[in-house]
């Protein structure tokens, strides 16, 4: 992993906010080494493989930094927010909630257990990380990945104790607990975002749409058709009672039924949200306004046990090519229009990217190490790997409409700015073997 100028010179110095918070002096030579090697050639990107490849840097060094070391890794995640934020952190920049699968092999590896996996489709011996996305326009910078313990793992405290996982984390959490903290993380670290996007996996959820109102935050995520809502013009009543004891509670004017039935007589409108590589990118959208049903449940005579009207939101159709369609809830102003609704659903697909990328390339997926520590490390460095790649894209699109040149400048061969499977402009070089 040694290299003399060009972008390894530039990843040190990139670095340095990172490193001071590493005091021995060797993790601070084991950190820029990491990175490094993550970023670098090669079809694999864990510890021994990336030591092989390297010019003098002892595999028991590297393995006992990033799975064993006694350090904090608290403040190079804050380090990370501060430059996601300075990188594309804004009013109108999104946070993507969504989750990850890396597939695993055995089961001793911390969290693995056949599970949902959403990239493979399927059930699937994975570990799964709640992720979290900061982007702007269509640059992503990952910001958060935390691992979720399934219940076979949360029902065993021994088996959690052998792969380390700390005191404070053997409780169980949903998915939906887990965004929810990384979310307030994030904000506590200054991060700038206009708007929360999620799937359908988050926004079924009415305690998740929930704490993110109650955070003041605005949000717009997927929900299936069956979803319950109420006209938007529903109002609370006091019913007569027309025998028996007097009503104590007031009740909704009217019923509340299904997002794909209050949407049935609309008609979608073609909508175009962004220009793609293979041209425009447009769907037939709707949108209603309507209250969710999803406030505190009451008995409404007959009708049984309901759930009253909530806050008022967007409900939106989107019906795609293949004569699929897909619902979606937004927390966007009530005079927002039909493409902003359109164009800020469609945003959530950069964090896949992101995880595709991270994957392919910078070896997410690659960590063989079994312990809590490890595996969070190695994601940590990941994220840092991606950001620092990141932000050469962007100082390199900085430098083309500086120069106003219709094409970016030629780049050093080497120059991580043109590692394979970031979406480069005009950025042909790639990364030599480290």
């Amino acid at each position: 992993m040694s290299g003399a100028g060009g972008w390894r010179d530039d990843l040190d110095r990139w670095l340095q906010p990172f490193l001071v918070s590493l005091s021995h002096p060797a993790r601070r030579a084991m950190c820029p080494l990491y990175v490094a090697g993550l970023i670098g050639l090669g079809d694999r990107k864990s510890v021994q493989p990336m030591t092989a490849r390297a010019d003098g840097v002892p595999y028991d060094r590297l393995h006992h930094f990033i799975a064993a070391g006694i350090w904090d890794e608290a403040p190079l995640q804050r380090a990370l927010l501060g430059v996601a934020d300075r990188l594309v952190g804004g009013s109108d920049a999104i946070l993507v909630i969504d989750d990850t699968a890396l597939p695993k092999k055995g089961n001793r590896s911390v969290g693995v257990a056949p599970q949902y996996a959403t990239t493979l489709g399927k059930t699937a011996n994975c570990q799964t990380l709640v992720s979290l996305t900061l982007a702007r326009g269509e640059v992503p910078v990952a910001v958060g990945l935390a691992l979720f313990l399934p219940e076979t793992w949360t029902s065993d405290p021994d088996r959690m104790a052998r792969a380390g996982v700390p005191e404070d984390r053997r409780v169980a959490h949903t998915k939906l607990e887990i965004a929810v903290a990384e979310i307030d993380r994030v904000r506590e670290g200054g991060v700038r975002f206009g708007c929360v996007l999620a799937d359908a996996g988050y926004g079924c959820s009415a305690p998740f749409r929930q704490a993110l109102s109650e955070r003041g935050l605005r949000w717009a995520v997927g929900i299936t058709g069956r979803n319950k809502v109420y006209p938007a013009d529903v109002a609370m009543i006091f019913p007569v009672a027309g025998r028996g004891r007097p009503r104590q509670h007031h009740v909704p004017d009217q019923v509340s039924v299904a997002a794909e039935t209050i949407l049935a007589d609309m008609t979608g409108r073609s909508v175009t949200w962004r220009h793609g590589t293979k041209g425009r990118l447009r769907a037939r959208f709707c949108a209603l306004r309507v209250r969710m049903a999803d406030g505190p449940t009451q008995r409404i005579g007959a009708k049984g046990t309901q759930h009253l009207p909530g806050e008022a939101v967007w409900l939106v159709r989107e019906e795609r090519g293949s004569g699929e369609c897909k619902f979606y809830l937004s927390k966007l102003p009530a005079d927002a229009t039909l493409k902003q609704l359109a164009a800020m659903i469609k945003a959530r697909w950069i964090c896949e990217q992101a995880h595709q990328q991270m994957k392919e390339k910078l070896g997410l997926d690659h960590f063989e190490g079994r312990s809590w520590t490890g595996l969070h490390r190695h994601a940590l460095m990941t994220m840092m790997a991606y950001a620092f790649l990141q932000s050469r894209r962007l100082a390199a699109e900085g430098r083309k409409k500086k120069n106003r040149l219709p094409a970016a400048p030629a780049l050093d061969a080497g120059d991580p700015a043109g590692h394979p499977g970031l979406p480069q402009p005009a950025i042909t070089a790639t990364m030599p073997a480290l």
